[in-house]
């Protein structure tokens, strides 16, 4: 199967994937992984035979894992037999997870021995796509369109906008300051679907409370499925994921992180106190229309980029890295349809895409300063009433 095909299995299989992974692999501590924790559990102390990734979080394993996935186009089952059956063992050696340990010590010897310990060379560095990374260059890439891909980090551009001129349009864009800060909260409902149609027609409720409190329930039609589900209660943050044998976990690594700024980022007003050292880089083009974009540093390590309509001065797009052992996780949502409500212009479409799946959301209703019980940001229920 080519990379590209296969990009499209892991996208397809959204969180099943993941699930898949999680499922597998525990051991005895399963049983109290969901429990208060004093001290957030290392994935070797949740999974088996883990090596060459000690030390880290469960969250940031599953977000190591798809940096691994997306670098060689992979799905699980390239790594680990029989994955989508009840027949694999996720803890079980082949040959290619001993090649990955291999791979994620040289990765690491390399940025230690030529690069002061800084995350410069990744996965994604060779690979881009393939199993194998390219050794020579073709002379139809030498004389084509040449690569304008970017750096992650940016530096504030000369000659550009400075960060107050670009957020100040997009705060009068979608309303002015005075509005913008009268939105203490908000709730929507909606539609969800999945990368390739999965879970299609799922019902979706959205709260969001100032300044840092966020939650979104993805209802899928079949009961037995059970809920997909994100929530951020200002401390702590929590995924559910449908068809695991885990089906909540806590987040405590880079995803606790960014689980954080989408919360902070729900409320526009807040982003010059929540990013430090914002920057303006160059310009760019989404859908043929040039974006200014805006970079700045958020909490736990984790960047975020925004790109902004240089015409409207709309948010169109942002991009949140948090750090793993072997590169950056990117996190992308992707706004339009922006609508008013209350005074105040808010997207009735965005798409929220991650490493292991992409959800589009269709709002239908949303509702500004509403009330909204402080359970909806706590530790989900997948199965439990709706």
């Amino acid at each position: 199967m080519r990379a590209g095909a296969r990009r499209m299995m892991i996208l397809a299989a959204a969180a099943m994937a993941v699930a898949w992974l999680i499922g597998g692999a525990l051991t005895a501590s399963e049983t109290t992984m969901q429990a208060p924790q004093q001290k957030p559990q290392m994935v070797e102390e949740v999974f088996k035979n883990i090596q060459a990734l000690k030390g880290i979080t469960v969250d940031d394993f599953i977000g190591t894992m798809g940096v691994m996935s997306a670098a060689l186009g992979f799905c699980c089952s390239d790594c680990h037999s029989n994955a989508g059956t009840d027949k694999v063992a996720w803890e079980a050696d082949t040959v290619r997870k001993q090649i990955a340990r291999r791979m994620v010590t040289m990765v690491a010897n390399i940025n230690r021995d030529n690069f002061g310990g800084r995350q410069t060379v990744t996965c994604w560095t060779c690979h881009r796509g393939r199993d194998r990374p390219m050794v020579t260059p073709a002379l139809d890439y030498v004389y084509g369109t040449p690569n304008t891909d970017r750096d992650d980090v940016l530096t504030q551009a000369p000659g550009m906008p400075t960060p107050d001129q670009v957020l100040d349009k997009y705060i009068q864009a979608i309303g002015g300051a005075q509005r913008v800060a009268g939105i203490t909260g908000y709730t929507a409902r909606g539609t969800s679907v999945g990368f390739g149609g999965l879970g299609g027609g799922a019902q979706v409720e959205i709260y969001a409370k100032a300044p840092d409190q966020r939650a979104v329930y993805i209802h899928f039609a079949d009961p037995a499925r059970g809920d997909s589900t994100r929530t951020y209660d200002g401390r702590t943050g929590w995924i559910a994921t449908p068809l695991a044998v885990l089906r909540v976990y806590e987040l405590n690594g880079g995803e606790r992180d960014g689980a954080r700024l989408d919360a902070q980022l729900s409320f526009p007003g807040q982003i010059k106190q929540v990013l430090r050292n914002l920057r303006v880089g160059l310009p760019n083009t989404i859908d043929d229309r040039i974006v200014d974009v805006l970079q700045g540093d958020g909490p736990g390590g984790v960047i975020a980029t925004l790109y902004f309509d240089r015409q409207s001065g709309l948010l169109v797009r942002t991009v949140r890295f948090s750090p793993s052992p072997i590169g950056r996780v990117p996190t992308q949502v992707d706004y339009s349809d922006y609508r008013d409500v209350g005074g105040i212009r808010m997207p009735f479409r965005f798409i929220f895409s991650w490493l292991d799946g992409r959800d589009t959301f269709e709002l239908s209703n949303i509702q500004l300063n509403a009330q909204i019980d402080p359970a909806k940001f706590g530790k989900p229920n997948p199965l439990g009433p709706r």
